[in-house]
């Protein structure tokens, strides 16, 4: 199925922090358009991020303390906040994985035993 054609998936509350984190740990600070289209593209366009959903998550990120802001010049010459993983913040990730990885398990295991 091509990209196209494939449904568009909706990110359950919460799954947009730890994927934020994750993305800020992989590949270094960012800025929110930067961001933004590098997790569209991994997704494979499968959801779409606009400034009202990213916007507050990295706000609230950044007020966890899990995160962190700076004002930078981007390669196009232009001022944009970065935002960067801090150690508060991976720890988060850590355990924000872990907290995932065991409700979809449980999830999972509820799904294959209704069958």
């Amino acid at each position: 199925m091509s990209s196209a054609r494939k449904p568009r998936v909706e990110l359950l509350q919460g799954t947009l922090d730890l994927i934020v984190l994750r993305a800020l740990a992989t590949m270094g600070p960012q800025h929110a358009y930067a961001l933004t289209a590098r997790l569209e593209q991994v997704a494979d366009h499968a959801f779409t991020l606009n400034q009202g959903t990213l916007y507050p998550a990295l706000v609230r990120l950044e007020q966890k303390g899990w995160i962190k802001g700076s004002w930078r010049t981007t390669e196009n010459n232009r001022e944009a906040k970065y935002y960067g993983i801090t150690r508060a913040g991976a720890r988060a990730l850590e355990n924000e994985t872990d907290r995932w990885r065991r409700l979809a398990g449980l999830v999972d295991k509820l799904l294959l035993d209704e069958r």
